[in-house]
């Protein structure tokens, strides 16, 4: 039996790249940080939307079909952070979705890919890849003035497939 290795979770990137249709304008940087800096991330998850159909007369039995799949939301959390002590907090998250609930014209989508390292390597050991994603929500973070926790943010993106992917 050959040696099995456990994949960390603590390493890893998400990448965001805007999708450009048409004349879009350029991606301004302000807009949404490309190299993500994400602490947490979840919601790589598929489901199959399997059907039943019973058939009458056949009370032993029940048949299945393979219906759509269904997608959940990509969260992401990061710590809250500006360019300096002094300055003030970086507004990108939730630029995106007010700009989009706005009515801003382009749409602003990014496809995403969440990549784990090794602790020792620095080529991925996995990758997964979403597309087309719009944000869903944002939450900022819980204030408390009885702990000295930062500030985190979270954002949910919602998106049109996701697929894992793994080095040849």
């Amino acid at each position: 039996m050959s040696d099995v290795f456990l994949l960390p979770a603590f390493r890893f990137q998400v990448t965001l790249t805007r999708v450009t249709l048409g004349k879009a304008p350029p991606l301004d940087p302000d807009v949404l940080d490309p190299e993500g800096r994400f602490a947490e991330c979840s919601g790589l998850d598929l489901e199959a939307d399997v059907k039943e159909y019973l058939e009458g007369g056949r009370n032993d039995r029940v048949h299945r079909r393979v219906g759509r799949v269904k997608l959940v939301p990509i969260v992401l959390k990061r710590g809250m952070f500006s360019a300096s002590a002094s300055a003030s907090a970086n507004p990108a998250l939730w630029n995106w979705l007010t700009n989009m609930v706005s009515g801003a014209l382009p749409v602003s989508r990014y496809d995403g890919r969440i990549q784990i390292y090794s602790p020792h390597l620095l080529t991925p050991l996995a990758t997964w890849t979403f597309d087309r994603g719009l944000p869903q929500k944002v939450t900022g973070p819980t204030l408390n003035a009885k702990t000295g926790e930062i500030a985190i943010e979270e954002l949910h993106i919602v998106h049109e497939g996701l697929r894992m992917e793994v080095p040849k």
